[in-house]
């Protein structure tokens, strides 16, 4: 089962981390939780459920003219996968780019994706998962 959530990730992000591209939402189990990400302003919120999550992304287009998320590794840490990423965002307003390696780690149950947890720094995502880099 291992292989097959790290192939899940992979495919999820073959649309460049948009919440709408195909497969995407499919992939996420009906409970699924997106936590604010470790290290981050929203650190210690929780958002729960398919349509709460894509109006969670979809808010967070609002801020940027372009987000992209490039999937530099899937790593199989059991029942868990960490998502090692680079992000690229670009201001509406300010036309500014901020670029940042990130990682997310994705919970699995039923097949599917039930938790998100993004972290801003990698290192401390694989400690969480029982990864060392």
């Amino acid at each position: 089962m291992s292989q097959e959530n790290v192939e899940m990730i992979e495919r999820v992000f073959s649309g460049g981390g948009d919440i709408n591209a195909a497969g995407v939402i499919e992939a996420l189990h009906p409970e699924v939780e997106l936590l604010g990400a470790i290290g981050g302003m929203e650190e210690g919120t929780t958002t729960v459920g398919h349509e709460a999550v894509a109006d969670a992304v979809s808010v967070d287009s609002e801020i940027w003219a372009e987000r992209r998320l490039e999937l530099r590794r899937a790593i199989d840490a059991g029942d868990q996968v960490v998502a090692l990423v680079h992000e690229y965002r670009t201001g509406k307003g300010s036309g500014v780019t901020v670029e940042a390696d990130i990682a997310l780690v994705y919970g699995f149950r039923d097949g599917k994706v039930v938790r998100i947890e993004p972290y801003l720094n990698q290192a401390e995502a694989l400690e969480a998962a029982g990864l060392s880099d």
